[in-house]
């Protein structure tokens, strides 16, 4: 199952500081505005997003139809889709999108430990 782009979307404190640690590590602005609370940096094919006053905890975030560069791929599998099979492996998902829909949609399932993994397709 391919789940798309991967990314680590971080909650951060303070979005200056947390940007100036990152670009300390070599990551540079990718996306996102600091007018809006957030920043996508990347670093080759890494990517972390920093959010502040967005959610509470971390989370591991996938975008369907989307490469490691947020460009369109041709072809992949609809959130939808992805659904339906987390389903059929037994997984319950905490935030479900309309099967009924198409186009933007998201969902999110949670590990064992807790660990919000958000699959968030964005066409």
């Amino acid at each position: 199952m391919k789940l798309g782009a991967f990314s680590v979307s971080l909650s951060v404190k303070d979005l200056t500081a947390s940007q100036d640690f990152y670009e300390k590590l070599g990551f540079t602005i990718f996306g996102g505005d600091l007018k809006m609370n957030y920043l996508i940096m990347k670093n080759g094919d890494t990517l972390i997003g920093l959010f502040q006053g967005m959610f509470e905890n971390n989370i591991l975030t996938f975008n369907p139809g989307w490469d490691q560069d947020a460009k369109n791929l041709e072809t992949f599998a609809d959130v939808r889709t992805i659904q339906n099979l987390l389903k059929d492996k037994g997984l319950e998902i905490d935030r479900e999108v309309d099967p009924e829909t198409s186009g933007p949609g998201s969902i999110t399932v949670i590990d064992p430990d807790g660990n919000a993994i958000l699959i968030d397709q964005h066409r």
